[in-house]
């Protein structure tokens, strides 16, 4: 199997942050991921909806998250578990995270 890539947080960019999180499904599953106790299976992340998401639709959107720095997953067995990197992102970007949470939550209710 390929190692999982993971940016460095100096390497973060912006611009990826906002692209990973314009989209509805992916801020949901990283509020999902940034909300829970403990690291999240993939599946598990992806309980948000009564909407299936195709098995090759969620691997992109774990991918897009994992790549732009928001998620750290690891593989175990055949599950792979995600955490969150929001405090690692707000040392860098300070507010950014938050204010884009909390403007999905006020947009979903």
């Amino acid at each position: 199997m390929r190692p999982l890539f993971h940016p460095a947080i100096r390497e973060v960019r912006l611009e990826a942050i906002l692209h990973a999180l314009s989209d509805p499904n992916r801020v949901a599953i990283f509020v999902r991921i940034a909300g829970a106790a403990h690291s999240q299976s993939c599946t598990a992340a992806a309980c948000f909806t009564d909407r299936v998401i195709p098995k090759s639709s969620l691997s992109l959107h774990f991918k897009i998250l994992r790549e732009a720095g928001l998620i750290r997953s690891e593989r175990h067995g055949v599950e792979i578990r995600n955490v969150s990197r929001w405090e690692e992102i707000e040392v860098r970007f300070p507010g950014l995270i938050p204010a884009i949470v909390n403007a999905y939550i006020r947009s979903a209710h």
